[in-house]
């Protein structure tokens, strides 16, 4: 294990002593904020039902904050494009702050407008930041999978078919660790739950997403889920077709009123407070921050009419156990191609750092990373 490795989990476990805090006396420190621009730019439309939208939902609660001004920026590329919107807000708009919320903004335009703009705080919305990067710049994170792991619990005893469907945009690790955890948590109660899994190639490309929804309802599937940025196409699909499903990122319930069971969402404004309150009293930012339900960075969405009693109860347990600390990855687990990921008896943490680089999928689950 590398030295950021360690290091970084040591910084995740000081960070839910210091949400502890912030939860605690959070809303009296930042009525004290003053003077504090916030810039905050986002790869798509803030209205997409999804990933954009649960970083919208926070900007708008900080927009609460007395003294805190925030300046926005939609449907802004991971091209040069975003090193000029974010260069924008500080010259004219006096951003002390910078939330880059896409994956692609981070190397290299976070990274060079960090050394550019040495008092400026910059903080990216993945888990990329490493101890050789500049120390005004840092990750911060939501471990989703602790959801969709919830997601799967009530999938499993959801589905008849036992045939779960996945339309996911891109195999990188966040991406198939959610996949992965949302098949452990379908397993926990329905051994005989599968997860199909259509990758797009694309985070938002709404024509691929119908059609990968649509095949794997046609291949059996009765609950669908995603990871992809603007999950609209995949729970209307799986509305219009007459089966459940499962959200992503943000709330989609009102998009399936029949067929909704519940979600996985980012709970972002946690981390804008907390980061507000900071630099309102002149602390540090830190450089990696991330957590799960233990720390509110994420949460599940309220149940829909597609859930039942004994899905709620099983999904309400397991995420009690997650938030308690209990593994989500406990042996025996094989990865696709048979070789062995965890003996019986072993685990992982849920914050194993190794998670973070996962470039496999677990038996269990059908289709192809490459």
């Amino acid at each position: 294990m590398s030295k950021f490795e360690l290091s970084r989990r040591t910084m995740l476990k000081s960070s839910a002593a210091g949400l502890a805090a912030l939860s605690a006396g959070g809303l009296s420190r930042l009525a004290h904020a003053s003077d504090l621009t916030v810039g905050i730019v986002y790869v798509g439309p803030r209205d997409d039902f999804g990933w954009n939208q649960a970083h919208a939902v926070a900007a708008a609660a900080l927009k609460d904050v007395p003294g805190v001004t925030v300046v926005e920026e939609e449907n802004v590329p991971e091209t040069v494009a975003v090193e000029k919107s974010m260069e924008s807000m500080i010259n004219l708009d006096g951003a002390k702050l910078i939330f880059a919320t896409s994956f692609g903004y981070y190397k290299p335009f976070v990274l060079d407008l960090a050394g550019k703009y040495t008092d400026v705080e910059f903080r990216h919305a993945a888990p990329l930041w490493t101890e050789a990067d500049p120390k005004n710049a840092g990750s911060y994170f939501g471990y989703l999978d602790q959801a969709h792991y919830v997601n799967g619990v009530a999938a499993g005893l959801s589905t008849t078919s036992n045939k779960l469907g996945f339309v996911a945009a891109k195999p990188i690790g966040t991406v198939l660790r959610n996949i992965n955890s949302f098949l452990l948590g379908a397993r926990k109660v329905n051994p005989e739950a599968t997860v199909q899994v259509i990758f797009t190639g694309e985070w938002s490309m709404p024509v691929r997403e119908a059609e990968a929804a649509n095949a794997l309802v046609d291949a059996g599937c009765d609950v669908l889920t995603c990871h992809v940025d603007g999950p609209k196409v995949v729970i209307e699909t799986a509305e219009s077709r007459g089966i459940k499903c499962c959200g992503h990122n943000a709330s989609q319930a009102p998009l399936a009123p029949k067929g909704f069971i519940t979600g996985a969402e980012y709970k972002w404004e946690t981390i804008y407070k907390m980061f507000a309150a900071n630099l309102a009293e002149g602390q540090p930012l830190p450089n990696f921050t991330g957590g799960g339900f233990d720390v509110d960075f994420v949460r599940s969405t309220p149940y829909g009419a597609g859930a039942s009693e004994a899905a709620i109860a099983s999904a309400d347990a397991a995420r009690a156990d997650v938030k308690a600390g209990k593994p989500i990855f406990v042996g025996p687990i094989n990865k696709q191609d048979g070789s062995p990921l965890l003996a019986a008896g072993a685990s992982f943490d849920n914050y194993e750092p190794s998670l973070d680089q996962t470039d496999y999928l677990i038996e269990g689950v059908v289709g192809s990373i490459t």
